[in-house]
């Protein structure tokens, strides 16, 4: 992994993760006044459910939180489990159990998935406060993690425990210096009452590791037009190779891999954009098979890229090498035209979109924390 962290610095380290500007501007003004509210209202939470994204489980803590949050009762709820890898989870699940911290992974969109984390949170503030007549559980998490389509299910889920009068009911907390008394919120349980808060996802103003940064980017945290697409797919391309992601990919795709092609119907207008989850109409048969086959064609060009590298991986100029050989593959796999004056911007949106929607395959950026055996 040492010339990935190598490239991360000669290649990609031209760039400053800090309010003040550097070479990228990242930290937008709001978030500052955020940040401040979010301190005041966690001084009232009774619990906070800390939303992070699976696959960044550790790069997507809000740092200048986390001694606030400590010192709080607290559920971190690792989201998007459907796109972090299953076999990894588990160690994660396992390291934050070792470090005494509640941890539950989550998919927002799935009511059951909600429900659950809906139940952890009743069982451990009635576990521990039995007398409070209100209580309240804030919802924090950095940009991108989830946490609006969280508040929309657990939404969905108060609108059918309680009346149409009581699902947007205010909840009225002991007047502190400085902090608003009534907060909205949303009522998930009844004796004692429990309101759950929203809150604006926030970064930290700075961020000293840079490929964190960079990790933040490649989820979404950060705006691609902040730190350029390009910059974050040669990241995940390090990422990839220097895993050795794309030689498991051979076991997938033997079909293709064997030059045994797919009879799908041509659908070139297809923008695989429109697999956001916001997109309104689902894509048709045609499209499924055009991304199936896209997403194949990406695997094997990768795959074959990395298998027939003579070079040496772990060395930083090699590795930039490669790199810059799978974005002419990925161009020709992604069918993008040889002349289009921006073929190296849409091939990394094109590459980007595939990853970010889990097609090329569950995956875990951050590495498991070490610790002790006993643990």
């Amino acid at each position: 992994m040492g010339a990935l962290k190598d490239l991360v610095k000669k290649g990609l380290g031209d760039m400053g993760f800090n309010a003040e500007g550097g070479v990228i501007n990242w930290f937008p003004g709001h978030m500052a006044a955020a940040t401040r509210a979010i301190r005041h209202r966690l001084k009232l939470a009774d619990l906070v459910v800390e939303v992070r994204d699976s696959r960044i489980p550790l790069s997507s803590a809000n740092e200048d939180l986390q001694p606030q949050l400590s010192g709080k009762r607290r559920v971190i709820a690792l989201n998007k489990k459907d796109l972090a890898n299953p076999n990894i989870m588990h160690k994660w699940i396992h390291y934050f159990d070792s470090c005494k911290q509640d941890c539950l992974p989550i998919n927002a969109h799935s009511k059951s998935s909600v429900m659950k984390l809906l139940e952890l949170v009743e069982l451990k503030l009635k576990e521990v406060i039995s007398r409070e007549p209100t209580l309240l559980v804030m919802v924090v998490g950095v940009p991108n993690v989830g946490k609006s389509a969280l508040i929309n299910s657990i939404y969905q889920i108060a609108s059918l425990r309680f009346p149409v009068r009581e699902k947007k009911k205010r909840a009225t907390v002991g007047p502190l210096p400085g902090v608003t008394q009534d907060i909205a919120g949303y009522k998930i349980a009844h004796q004692p009452s429990i309101y759950v808060l929203d809150t604006p996802g926030v970064l930290v103003p700075s961020i000293p590791d840079i490929e964190t940064g960079l990790k933040l980017a490649l989820a979404g945290s950060v705006k691609d037009s902040v730190v350029g697409e390009e910059r974050i797919a040669q990241y995940l391309l390090a990422v990839l190779n220097t895993r050795g992601t794309p030689l498991h990919w051979k076991h997938w795709n033997n079909r293709k891999m064997d030059g045994i092609s797919y009879n799908t119907p041509q659908n070139d207008k297809f923008d695989i954009k429109e697999l956001s989850p916001k997109r309104r109409k689902p894509p048709d048969v045609s499209d499924l098979l055009y991304v199936e086959d896209l997403v194949t064609e990406v695997q094997c060009a990768l795959y074959k890229s990395l298998s027939e590298f003579k070079g040496n991986i772990e060395d930083e100029n090699d590795l930039e090498n490669l790199i810059e050989l799978q974005f002419q593959v990925l161009q020709k796999a992604l069918k993008i035209p040889h002349k289009a004056s921006e073929a190296r911007l849409m091939v990394s949106k094109k590459f980007l979109t595939l990853f970010r929607t889990g097609k090329l395959g569950p995956f875990i950026l951050d590495d498991v924390p070490n610790w002790s055996s006993g643990a």
